[in-house]
């Protein structure tokens, strides 16, 4: 079974009479019937445990430096108005016992822990966001990754692999972005994908009348979740490998753009799918980088001379790893131009950045 866990925070204007603050307080533990134990803090502060009935358990801590810090912990199943209650008691007294030393008071909504369904993901940056998932609709780990296609009240069906969020069914923004915002005119032009398979670009260029379309996905078990639990991102292509105007190859890219290289097949536009610019530019990150640098040079190489090569980037407040990626550019076998746009994507609830690039 899940927990609850919710927190109260005061910021005082400097250090609190702990013995004062504590002699306020104990009532209402009392009347919560919770035990209290007191911790030795050597001298920094007020530390205490307090125990309840259905294994509430909770720690109040007064910091030296100015701050009064509660948390509580309790099952999913219990009775939310009672923690209510306790903790709109804790507020009200605090506020009487510190009158006039509060600068500012925060109470989080609770955050829950352990339940069936994840519902915490980061940004990109770092940050901590809660999602109104409900349900997992589908699951499976393939020989590549784990594979989570979850439903949002607010952004539709999910699509989350290895813990990162992809993409939602409301973001057709990122797959505009990614296409060149519709900049360019995809009428009869030759176009390769590398990923997507979600269905979401093939979706949308198959629209624009292109000659022909191949992807190369190299998850069958992605293809399947998103043809079933995705259709408002990829509506029918998926359905077929093989339409009118596209092919979906079930490989590794690499492989086959190496191939495509050797019998000089070239394409009017490539839209690489694959992976974001690592959020980190340390040593352990070094063979996502390499691999990118891979793909960006077999990918110009297949490029015909007028072509655009489309990417995403990462988070726009990840300057350190775009900057990287920039100067990335600069060391490929074909020297290269490019620009960048900055794109709300709904689902990841944060700025992103894509790339248009094209050979000198």
């Amino acid at each position: 079974m899940a927990v609850r866990h919710y927190t109260l925070d005061f910021k005082l204007c400097g250090p609190a009479d702990h013995a004062e603050t504590v002699r306020g307080l104990q009532s209402i533990f009392q009347e919560q019937e919770m035990t209290e134990t007191v911790h030795d803090t050597e001298g920094h502060g007020y530390l205490a445990t307090f125990v309840g009935k259905n294994g509430r358990f909770a720690v109040l801590r007064v910091h030296s430096h100015g701050l009064v810090t509660f948390d509580l912990q309790c099952s999913e199943g219990d009775d939310i108005a009672r923690m209510d209650n306790l903790l709109n008691a804790l507020e009200k007294k605090l506020k009487t016992v510190l009158n006039g030393d509060i600068q500012r008071v925060k109470r989080l909504p609770a955050l829950r822990r352990g339940g069936e369904v994840d519902r915490y993901w980061p940004t990109a940056d770092g940050r901590l966001v809660e999602y109104d998932i409900d349900e997992v609709v589908y699951e499976k780990d393939s020989p590549y990754q784990n594979i989570k296609i979850m439903h949002s009240q607010q952004f539709g069906n999910i699509l989350i692999l290895n813990g990162d969020v992809n993409l939602a069914e409301s973001d057709l923004p990122y797959t505009h972005a990614i296409m060149g915002s519709g900049r360019e005119c995809y009428a009869g032009k030759e176009v390769l994908i590398l990923g997507g398979g979600d269905g979401g670009i093939l979706c949308e260029a198959v629209k624009l009348k292109p000659k022909m379309i191949t992807m190369v996905e190299i998850d069958q078990l992605v293809i399947d979740g998103c043809r079933r639990h995705m259709r408002k991102t990829c509506g029918n292509v998926l359905d077929n490998l093989k339409g009118d105007c596209y092919e979906v190859l079930v490989q590794d890219c690499v492989p086959v753009l190496k191939k495509f290289g050797e019998e000089g097949r070239t394409f009017d536009y490539v839209i690489n799918d694959l992976t974001a610019v690592p959020i980190s530019t340390a040593p352990e990150e070094e063979s996502t980088w390499e691999f990118l640098r891979l793909i960006l040079d077999l990918s110009i190489k297949v490029l015909r001379p007028n072509g655009k090569y489309y990417t995403q980037g990462n988070c726009v407040n990840l300057t350190e790893a775009l900057s990287e990626y920039e100067k990335l550019l600069g060391r490929l076998s074909c020297k290269v131009d490019f620009s960048k746009e900055v794109v709300c994507v709904p689902s990841y609830m944060e700025l992103w950045v894509f790339y248009t690039i094209w050979k000198k």
